[in-house]
């Protein structure tokens, strides 16, 4: 099982690739950014976890931005987002920073995405709430097309274009492995779909045998192979018995959150887990 960590990257925070070449010589496999692009101040839509909204949501840096710097300062360590809203992205635009990223990073990155919380946030990027799941499928639909094809095109109701070229293409073949994250059976209906892998938080009663389980029954289901899918878990316990659990369930990955701290007490939260990234 491949432990990796996550971290929103702010402007007040420690560098991204100061973050990266710490994480890499502490021996995590794995880098993954959080990402908004921005909070609108009529705070409308409640933070889904109760209370205030954490400063860090208002504060991020875009995620390909801090990843190209993570890249840069490291060698092998992959490179993800956590998750990228693709409910509020241009997918053409993406399609290219995503492939550009993988090109230059010798093929180092996993593409966490999902439709996103907060309704004036979207609403702001064009995205109606109500449908921002088939926005964000079908705009993963249309990435993969110009991932794959040479001459790309893709004709939906929210995304439509004809024949174009865009280059470069992913290094990695057919593109970089899509996470898709939640925890409902949507999510896992859209995951056998469309997606690589499954992107859960551990809530809810969430117990890391029946996830298991019920990726495979909805993979089964959809007639797709369970063997090409895994499971990243989204800020997974930082305790070496619970991880244990994770690992004999088969989970293939574990995110460790790094808080937005200061640049001394990261490096101080990064030393107290190293030791979970070698179990």
């Amino acid at each position: 099982m491949h432990v990796g960590i996550y971290h929103f990257p702010t402007d007040y925070g420690i560098h991204p690739g100061e973050l990266a070449a710490a994480a890499e010589a502490r021996g995590f496999e794995s880098l993954f950014f959080c990402e908004h692009t921005h909070i609108p101040a009529s705070r409308r839509t409640p933070f889904p976890s109760g209370g205030e909204l954490p400063r860090r949501y208002s504060h991020t840096h875009d995620p390909f931005v801090s990843l190209s710097f993570a890249a840069a300062a490291t060698k092998s360590l992959k490179l993800g987002t956590g998750i990228a809203l693709l409910s509020q992205r241009d997918p053409i635009v993406t399609a290219k920073s995503v492939a550009s990223l993988d090109q230059l990073s010798g093929g180092r990155v996993i593409f966490g995405i999902g439709a996103g919380w907060n309704a004036e946030e979207m609403e702001n990027h064009g995205t109606r709430y109500e449908t921002r799941f088939k926005v964000m499928r079908e705009r993963m639909l249309a990435m993969r097309a110009l991932w794959t094809q040479e001459e790309a095109e893709y004709h939906g109701e929210f995304v439509n274009f004809d024949p174009v070229w865009q280059y470069p293409k992913p290094l990695q073949k057919p593109h970089p492995p899509i996470f898709l994250g939640g925890e409902t059976d949507y999510t896992l209906k859209r995951v056998v779909e469309f997606c690589d892998g499954w992107f859960p938080r551990p809530r809810g009663g969430w117990e890391p045998r029946s996830a298991v389980a019920r990726l495979h029954h909805a993979a089964v289901a959809a007639g797709r192979d369970p063997v090409t899918l895994s499971i990243t878990v989204f800020s997974a316990p930082s305790d070496q018995a619970a991880l244990a659990l994770y690992r004999e369930a088969g989970i293939q990955r574990v995110l460790l959150e790094i808080p937005d701290l200061s640049r001394d007490e990261v490096l101080r939260v990064l030393d107290e887990k190293a030791p979970l990234a070698k179990s």
